[in-house]
């Protein structure tokens, strides 16, 4: 009995949070648990016609997941059981202590800091937590930090330096919060002061990207000398809803945004943004947490030991030769025709300087 509900259990896990393309594989899914638990029960072998599912289980997944449109990537990046801030901190650090608040004003719980073990070293960690429960993400605001956060994880980063311990910044946030309150506070000049001072840092930094990395909220702790996404993360200067919503006045063009914001992580480390793609599990780190763990301290581990052989001041060269190489853009052949917003735009301001010259006349 105690098997059928925790059969049931994990099935409507598996349906509460389906993506759309991860329907014909949540099929097979329940179909594996179902023949599991009448394995139990009944007792007889079902051994041969299990493995077989999960051939083609397997087979599914491998196809789905290497053919993920940029928007898909976007839905798997923001997956409900896609390991956190503080799930990483379980299963990749020993002797975790966090500190709080920023010495001015509050403390944030969306931006999280603190001394730990992990990659085989001392380390500063630094992040954002969206939260897991409905209380969780209330409390750390869906993962959108204030300004009280951003000079918290300054506050820490300064500390890292004091006692040369090297940086690890892991992002994770759909952008700082764009609220009234976050305005009156500063939050433009607290983000532009973190990217001063992260690249000035006499100490090492790396960043990785390991759920959603907009807008300056995730670019504001991740000025590092090396930076990697995961692979089925995002980084982009704004998340395809926001862009969809400017250019088209509409949500429903996320998709479409998705796709001409070359925010994927292969599309990242083509134009030398990141550095470094950390491999996830076959499905995505939802479906094994654990080896996607695996994955990003190995990254880590080997990112921080190659920087340690460095003398600060050729880390310093490097990051800053780094940030003024990054960036990539395409200019437009003269013979190519403008886009029809391009002329209307175009006409508008021919249109507005004759009637300025008529006024003056």
């Amino acid at each position: 009995m105690s098997t059928q509900l925790s059969t049931a259990g994990r099935q409507s896990d598996y349906a509460k949070y389906l993506l759309e393309f991860e329907k014909p594989i949540a099929k097979m899914e329940q179909e594996i648990l179902r023949l599991e638990a009448s394995q139990i029960e009944s007792g007889r072998d079902y051994s041969d016609v299990i493995a077989s599912i999960r051939e083609q289980l397997s087979a599914a997944l491998r196809q789905a997941y290497e053919n993920l449109t940029p928007w898909e990537n976007v839905l798997v990046a923001r997956h409900p059981r896609r390991p956190l801030l503080r799930d990483y901190i379980r299963m990749l650090c020993t002797d975790f202590c966090e500190l709080h608040g920023d010495r001015n004003s509050a403390d944030d719980k969306a931006m999280v800091a603190g001394f730990a073990r992990m990659a085989g070293q001392r380390v500063m960690l630094i992040g954002q937590h969206k939260g897991r429960d409905t209380r969780e993400k209330i409390e750390s605001n869906f993962g959108c930090a204030h300004p009280e956060g951003y000079r918290k994880a300054l506050r820490a980063m300064k500390l890292a330096e004091k006692f040369h311990v090297p940086i690890v910044s892991l992002v994770d946030t759909p952008g700082a919060y764009p609220g009234v309150e976050a305005e009156e506070r500063g939050i433009a000049y607290t983000i532009a002061l973190c990217l001063m001072e992260m690249s000035q840092l006499r100490t090492p930094v790396v960043a990785c990207v390991i759920g959603e990395g907009g807008s300056g909220g995730a670019i504001g702790i991740a000025v590092a000398d090396q930076i990697a996404c995961m692979q089925h993360s995002y980084y982009s200067v704004i998340s395809p809803e926001g862009c969809a919503a400017i250019l088209w006045r509409t949500g429903e063009k996320a998709p479409l945004a998705a796709n001409a914001l070359r925010l994927t992580a292969e599309d990242l480390r083509r134009l030398e943004i990141i550095d470094a793609i950390v491999p996830e599990p076959l499905g995505g780190a939802h479906r094994d947490p654990e080896g996607a763990a695996r994955n990003l301290d190995v990254w880590l581990t080997r990112s921080l030991r190659d920087l340690k052989r460095l003398k600060i001041e050729t880390v310093l060269k490097r990051r800053e030769l780094r940030l003024s190489k990054i960036g990539s853009f395409v200019e437009s052949s003269s013979a190519e025709k403008p886009p029809a917003a391009v002329k209307s735009k175009a006409r508008k301001r021919q249109s507005a300087k004759r009637v300025v010259s008529a006024v003056r006349t």
